[in-house]
């Protein structure tokens, strides 16, 4: 765990020398506290690739008004080396804006996410991506010119006859504006699960290192991303285009 911290800050100490000043936060959108305009309407597409299996998804957000955005998305997986290719399960979800910056003297923005997830395919057996799932949390942070301080801790239940489990996860994030249109990100995800699987005695604990380099062209980025996780050993890498209309 020490090590884990020690990465993630030490990135985080290397990067806050190189910050720039950047284009309009509001287009800005892998910044972890952006949210949608009134009437917006941002589509992301997404490709990762981990171990042997393939996944590509897309999702589609509005903004309600410059408090409340609500969304859709939807993944589909190749399993180049065993059964589970599929769909996952339909996520409805919502981030409703409970604390602008102006709202306080520190600054902090607050958010709260709730959602739920139906549907997916049943050879797909793993947690929360094919089954029925609610979810809730809080985010929180800062932003700056240059950089984003940000952390959410979101509770997910996973409803299955066998397979059902709960995991709470802490998912702290810093984001730097290094040049007028480019983006450095890095974060951590600490997952814990009430219990291991029943059937194959998976850990569901899980401790990621994340890192993504962003390109902004206008209204479009372009995000390239790699993931560690430090109790498998597992990496996965994968790209997304955020088109914001």
């Amino acid at each position: 765990m020490r090590k884990f911290l020690s990465v993630f800050l030490l990135s985080t100490c290397v990067l806050i020398p190189s910050l720039s000043h950047a284009n309009d936060l509001s287009l800005d959108t892998s910044d972890p506290l952006f949210i949608l305009g009134d009437d917006g309407i941002l589509s992301q597409s997404s490709i990762t690739y981990w171990d042997h299996i393939l996944r590509a998804g897309q999702s589609v957000s509005y903004g309600m008004n410059n408090r409340l955005t609500i969304g859709a998305n939807v993944h589909y997986q190749h399993d180049f080396n065993g059964p589970e290719d599929g769909f996952s399960a339909i996520d409805l979800g919502a981030t409703y804006r409970i604390g602008m910056a102006d709202d306080n003297d520190a600054r902090v923005i607050s958010d709260v996410l709730f959602g739920f997830k139906f549907g997916g395919s049943s050879r797909v057996r793993t947690p929360d991506y094919a089954d029925s799932t609610y979810y809730a949390g809080v985010r929180f942070g800062r932003q700056w010119v240059g950089m984003t301080l940000a952390a959410t801790i979101k509770s997910t239940w996973v409803f299955d006859d066998t397979r059902g489990v709960a995991f709470l996860d802490f998912m702290p994030e810093a984001y730097f504006r290094i040049a007028p249109d480019w983006r450095l990100g890095t974060g951590l995800t600490f997952r814990k699960a009430t219990h291991k699987d029943p059937i194959d005695d998976t850990d569901f604990d899980q401790e990621w290192l994340h890192a993504k380099l962003v390109r902004q062209y206008g209204h479009t980025q372009y995000i390239g991303h790699m993931d560690f996780e430090f109790e498998s050993d597992d990496v996965q890498v994968g790209a997304r285009i955020n088109i914001l209309f």
